[in-house]
């Protein structure tokens, strides 16, 4: 079983800023190049609430096709998922999962 404390830990000294957000008071957020995940404890430590998505002001815009075309959307605010943004989203993600999924 990993230890919350120690994953935050691990997760700051990777690089990854920790936040919290009035709208998820019982999440962590964890920001990164401008992508944002919501973490929650469970009885194996921590873990991801949803889909990691690129954060708009205090929202976080979900990966979602719009006209045709990949957007990133937090109400009606969208901006373009470019392949730059779409390829630092994965490795935000990957890198996050690693040090989630690593044993203590």
């Amino acid at each position: 079983m990993s230890d919350p404390t120690e994953q935050l830990q691990t997760i700051y000294l990777a690089g990854f800023e920790l936040q919290t957000f009035d709208r998820f008071p019982k999440c962590v957020g964890v920001v990164r190049d401008n992508c944002v995940a919501l973490l929650v404890p469970s009885v194996d430590g921590l873990q991801m609430l949803g889909t990691p998505g690129w954060r708009m002001g205090e929202a976080i815009g979900v990966l979602t096709e719009k006209e045709g075309r990949q957007v990133f959307q937090a109400k009606q605010q969208t901006v373009d998922a470019t392949p730059e943004r779409l390829e630092t989203l994965r490795c935000f993600r990957a890198d996050l999962q690693t040090i989630l999924t690593a044993r203590g």
